[in-house]
């Protein structure tokens, strides 16, 4: 006796194991909303919708073939939409069947797995559209010309000085012990493989020329520190020789103006102290006049001042500003307080505060000085000529100082009566990383700088004229 089938076997043949073999042989029909499916795959979607009871494992990753793809998900709704009765009905069997597909793609079965193509691989990211990615570039350019120009407002507007509280807080920080690890860390020899990426991104990211430096290979520096002393080409900085002035360092200037009432302008509206800046006269004199009166050697002139700031990507060595002689090095440890000009606006008599080094001294026109003030990170600073400097020691007395004389000294090769001759445009000392150099002179009173606040300068360039 022969069994006849049953009515839905013969509606709905099994196809299963034709879904995913063969080629995509598309219907010749393309008004079909099923065009991007083949004839098997679209007698299985059929069985599919009749079907009722809950749609087994398989029938999920079956899912998650067929709908693959934003055409497929729109012809199945264009379907349903044509072969249910209401349009609710069809708009959420889509999405059951489409949701289905997508959570078997996430967790799929190891039999659905095994079934798959090994070079599908993972399932791509999706394409950054034009216009997404036009809003978020757009953003990022208005977010950074906002940031710059608040910058410059915040340049313009009154300082806002930070209370003796807040500068105490500040100052516990331990940004001492911060610089010697630094320095340690600078210290210590990189791979060779390491070096390049390392360096490139510092390069990278604070704008290094190293078409300037003497040696461009990257791994012929074996450290950081290396890197930072780098030694540039002999013709990338010409001094200027009619300049009786120049600049001592790369940088960018800070401020400058003639020195009124023994206070210096630290940046517009903040001033500090010229004695606390220098300490006390090497020798007592009995004259009542002002610090800064003793400091002129005549009344018919005036004294200067000219601030230049060291970024991290600057040049980190500094050179002689003139010709002239180094009698005195005075040395005050201190706190290693950030120097950037937005804390210079924050804080009154930074400068001060800090660690530096004051190299003062006598040129043509009378009294010079060129002062080498250390930053966070920036704990090391040395003078070539001088081997006994030794900075951002683990203690120190608050408010000491150590001199040491270099007249009438013979333990120095350019020594003399007169001190360490220095000429214009000659190496001086260096920084680890970046910081600040003052420079404070006497000049007749007709000097002028040929400056602009926040201008670049670079070593060698004039600084003013007579």
């Amino acid at each position: 006796m022969v069994r006849s089938a049953s009515p839905a076997a013969m509606r709905a043949p099994d196809t299963r194991g034709q879904i995913f073999t063969g080629e995509q042989n598309f219907a010749q029909d393309r008004s079909s909303p099923l065009t991007c499916f083949n004839d098997s795959q679209s007698v299985f979607l059929e069985v599919l919708l009749l079907k009722s009871g809950p749609v087994s494992r398989e029938q999920h990753c079956a899912c998650a073939t067929l709908f693959r793809g934003r055409r497929r998900r729109r012809s199945l709704t264009q379907h349903l939409l044509t072969s249910h009765p209401t349009k609710m009905m069809a708009v959420s069997t889509a999405r059951l069947l489409s949701g289905a597909s997508r959570k078997c793609c996430r967790a799929p079965s190891p039999r659905c797995s095994q079934s798959r193509s090994l070079s599908s691989g993972l399932r791509p990211l999706p394409r950054p559209r034009p216009f997404t990615l036009l809003i978020v570039t757009g953003g990022c350019y208005l977010g950074y010309h906002q940031y710059k120009r608040r910058g410059q407002l915040d340049e313009e507007a009154a300082p806002h000085l930070a209370t003796p509280t807040q500068v105490a807080l500040y100052r516990t920080f331990p940004t001492r012990f911060m610089s010697r690890a630094w320095g340690r860390l600078n210290g210590l020899d990189l791979p060779t493989w390491l070096r390049k990426p390392i360096y490139s991104l510092y390069i990278w990211t604070f704008g290094v020329n190293m078409q300037e430096a003497a040696v461009e290979d990257l791994h012929h520096y074996k450290n950081l520190g290396e890197f930072f002393r780098r030694r540039l080409k002999p013709a990338v900085r010409p001094v200027c020789a009619a300049s009786c002035l120049t600049s001592p360092a790369d940088g960018r200037i800070l401020h400058f103006g003639q020195v009124q009432n023994s206070q210096v302008e630290q940046v517009k509206g903040v001033t500090y102290s010229l004695e606390n800046f220098l300490g006390p006269p090497s020798r007592p004199s009995p004259d009542p006049a002002s610090f800064q009166d003793r400091l002129l050697s005549s009344p018919d002139r005036a004294l200067f001042h000219v601030v230049v700031y060291l970024a991290p990507g600057d040049y980190h060595c500094f050179h002689s500003p003139a010709d002239w002689r180094v009698e005195l090095r005075r040395h005050f440890p201190g706190s290693l307080m950030s120097v950037n000009p937005g804390v210079a606006r924050w804080v009154k008599e930074l400068f001060c505060l800090n660690e530096r080094v004051v190299l003062s001294g006598q040129w043509r026109h009378g009294f010079f000085s060129l002062t080498a003030v250390g930053a966070t990170n920036v704990g090391s600073i040395r003078v070539y000529f001088d081997q006994e400097l030794r900075t951002n020691a683990p203690r120190y007395s608050k408010g000491s100082f150590q001199d040491r004389s270099y007249v009438a000294t013979s333990d120095q090769v350019k020594a003399s009566e007169g001190g360490v001759a220095l000429c214009k445009g000659e190496p001086v000392g260096e920084f680890n990383l970046g910081s600040t150099i003052v420079l404070l002179f006497e000049a007749p009173a007709d000097f002028t700088f040929d400056l602009q606040p926040g201008q670049r300068i670079r070593m060698g360039e004039p600084l003013g004229s007579l």
